[in-house]
């Protein structure tokens, strides 16, 4: 059973990576051409809020946070991306500063794509035009959707609708019917659902008593997703 027939995934994920699907093989040419990959270690910053961008990025294999900091340092994570997905175009095709910062959250490999060539690839085709358009109207929904879930949510709900989602986002392809594993660390994954780290432990062991996940260090294995949907409140 797909999590597709159980909870409206599509409303709180948005996947970039198919923006870049059977491309015409000369756009992505000149998308990729003279692109520079190197290796990001585990909290490496790519990008920090404020900066102006030159160009944007490409994640080869890997997982990032993209995040706003308060006054005090304090991580709000909006955005969780992994392989094949793009970063930075946003702020490229705005002219403006970057609006967060990504941070590497494990030892990743990530490629940079100068502005030039991004925007030379853009004007080569307007199937990839169209679908960065679908992508930003798609974003901007979640996006919509994760403020109404700060706003109208509990901790608990809020706990249960991130392991959902996250552990849908990182799940590999073909995996379905598989126990699902998150690994993340539980700082972060506080900094997602919006809390403290200490409110994100007291729950992960409410729901392990429940019988709805089990942990390995940081690891969560989901043991019963349709638990979880009902209480994240889902139809």
């Amino acid at each position: 059973m797909s999590i597709r027939d159980i909870f409206p995934i599509d409303k709180w994920n948005f996947r970039s990576e198919s923006v870049l699907t059977d491309l015409p093989p000369e756009v992505y040419e000149l998308l990729m051409a003279h692109r520079e990959e190197r290796k990001y270690r585990k909290n490496e910053i790519l990008f920090r809020e404020g900066a102006f961008p030159s160009g944007i990025f490409y994640i080869v294999s890997g997982k990032v946070k993209k995040y706003k900091a308060d006054k005090d340092g304090r991580e709000q994570i909006v955005y969780l991306a992994h392989s094949g997905q793009l970063l930075g175009y946003h702020a490229v095709l705005s002219e403006e500063r970057y609006p967060d910062t990504a941070a590497a959250i494990e030892d990743s490999t990530i490629a940079f794509i100068s502005k030039e060539d991004f925007l030379r690839a853009l004007d080569h085709s307007p199937l990839f035009t169209t679908r960065l358009l679908t992508a930003l109207s798609h974003e901007f929904a979640v996006l919509v959707n994760n403020l109404t879930m700060f706003a109208q949510k509990t901790v608990r709900e809020r706990l249960a609708l991130q392991l959902i989602i996250v552990g849908e986002k990182f799940r590999i392809a073909g995996e379905e019917g598989m126990p699902v594993i998150i690994d993340l660390s539980r700082e972060d994954l506080a900094n997602l659902v919006g809390t403290a780290r200490e409110n994100v432990i007291r729950v992960l062991k409410e729901f392990k008593k429940e019988g709805l996940l089990e942990t390995r260090g940081r690891k969560i294995i989901i043991s019963d997703i349709n638990r979880l949907v009902d209480i994240a409140g889902q139809p």
